[in-house]
């Protein structure tokens, strides 16, 4: 959670590794494996750009998935006024 919210507050400019280590604390062995769960999840984009990797957030996506999960919210609660859901 720490990388992904990392790289949603940096914005469209995205973050290398090591300023995400740095913001984070993570080692890099641990942070490679994040990295690589939620770039295959579609969650984070990777950019080379020469020597670096620019990490970013993978805005689209991320409002896809929450709102299907807002959308969901609630859903096995009964109704308040008494109808069926």
């Amino acid at each position: 959670m720490q990388v992904l919210l990392s790289l949603v507050r940096a914005g469209g400019d995205g973050l290398t590794v090591g300023e995400i280590q740095v913001r984070t604390g993570m080692a890099a062995s641990t942070l490679a494996h994040h990295l690589r769960l939620l770039t295959t999840a579609g969650l984070v984009e990777q950019e080379k750009q020469g020597r670096s990797v620019i990490n970013r957030a993978a805005f689209s996506h991320l409002e896809e998935l929450a709102g299907y999960i807002l959308k969901e919210c609630c859903a096995d609660q009964k109704c308040t006024d008494g109808a069926a859901a």
